[in-house]
């Protein structure tokens, strides 16, 4: 699903410069600003490339960066078990910006000189211990410190990296490490590439160009190492991979979204975001897929699929209050599940603040008990009085 919010952060870090989101308080002591997604909303899209329509992705080209659009992610969740049962859930994404709908900087003689900035989020979720560990990133894309390229596959800010083991995009490695908190992971890929939307074009609203270039990786293998602390674990599970961009942003009357990446122990994948509007209904331009065990794909509208908030949290940080248990249906598939966080505090608390975390699955499928992991991200709660109290209640409440 469009991370949106993050394009007007970097716009901010370079109107305001890099330390404008490390505020300081009369002690003299630094404090973390974090930005409501309606404050981040914004920026002049003229003269950059727009998704207008249907193009063919051609590989391995489109693994790599886009810079004429202005805003790109690539974008990794996964669930995993270490040998003695240990849950684990990660996110890492690193997100790239254009400053300028031209590369203007490389007319300066100056080797610092880009009109390209990165931000990377690296989160890790750690059941047993109820730890949430969410670290932020931010550098030019310039003197090697962050960038991205296609061939050999690899995507970097400093030495948090996503890259191909051979050259190839698969089997894939990612490595990030922060505070005593860090993953060594190999990530193999199980099933073949999901394009979202139309033939990878996928609309968020009605204006021309309000869209995004999107693909998937639903189902990736994986292997390597999570270190907490002083301890290591060696765990498996399975990993989820997104590739987006776009210059658009939302639309006048939606305010955030509720996406979903599940993972199922019958081999099959779904994902389904559910864009909503400020007086809390959802948006028509809400959609989703569902992904068989051979890799074919099914596509899901707002009218396919039935979400139901059980539960809510409300974050003793920001004073938010996301869905916290769902029950999601699908009746034309006979599928019937019900959606829970492995903890309830997974707020990222960093520029742009959002809900992202791991969650365990149980339900049914055509009569027979189902189960799995997945990722869900919530975004937009609390920033206005409309949403603010039918987030209380869940989207469409």
């Amino acid at each position: 699903m469009s991370r949106y919010a993050f394009l007007a952060i970097l716009l901010l870090v370079v109107a305001l410069g890099a330390g404008a989101f490390l505020l300081r308080s009369d002690s003299g002591e630094p404090i973390q600003a974090s930005l409501a997604l309606a404050e981040a909303m914004g920026g002049d899209t003229t003269g950059y490339a727009r998704a207008v329509e249907v193009r063919d992705l051609i590989f391995p080209d489109d693994y790599g960066p886009h810079p004429g659009y202005k805003t790109e992610w690539w974008y990794y969740t996964g669930n995993l078990n270490a040998e003695d049962g240990r849950h684990f859930g990660f996110e890492f994404t690193i997100f790239r910006f254009a400053l300028a709908p031209s590369d203007t900087a490389s007319e300066r003689a100056s080797a610092w000189a880009t009109n390209q900035l990165f931000m990377a989020h690296f989160a890790l979720t750690d059941v047993a211990a109820e730890g949430f560990y969410a670290f932020e990133r931010f550098s030019r894309g310039a003197v090697g410190l962050a960038g991205a390229q296609a061939s050999p596959y690899r995507v970097w800010l400093e030495d948090w990296s996503m890259e191909g083991v051979a050259g190839d995009p698969f089997p894939m490695r990612l490595r990030a490490a922060e505070d005593g908190v860090s993953m060594d992971l190999t990530l193999e890929a199980a099933k073949p590439i999901v394009l979202q939307g139309d033939r990878g074009l996928d609309p968020k609203g009605p204006e021309p160009g309000n869209a995004s270039y999107y693909y998937s990786f639903t189902r990736l293998p994986t292997t390597g190492t999570i270190t907490v602390g002083e301890r290591a674990y060696a765990v498996r599970g399975l990993s989820w991979k997104d590739h987006e961009w776009s210059t658009s942003a939302l639309g006048d009357e939606q305010v955030g979204w509720d996406w979903f990446a599940l993972q199922l122990s019958d081999g099959r994948d779904l994902m389904y975001y559910q864009l909503r509007r400020r007086d809390g209904t959802p948006s028509p331009f809400t959609n989703g897929i569902l992904v068989a065990p051979d890799g074919t794909t099914n596509p899901l509208a707002l009218g396919d699929v039935e979400l139901e908030v059980l539960d809510t949290w409300t974050s003793p940080r920001s004073a938010a209050t996301y869905p916290a248990r769902w029950r999601f249906r699908i009746p034309s598939e006979d599928l019937d599940l019900q959606i829970t966080p492995h903890m309830p505090d997974q707020e990222m608390n960093v520029s742009v603040r959002y809900w992202e975390g791991a969650v365990r699955i149980d339900g049914t499928a055509g009569g027979e008990a189902v189960t799995g992991n997945g990722y869900v991200e919530m975004t937009g709660y609390g920033e206005g009085s409309d949403e603010e109290e039918r987030g209380r209640r869940g989207p469409g409440g």
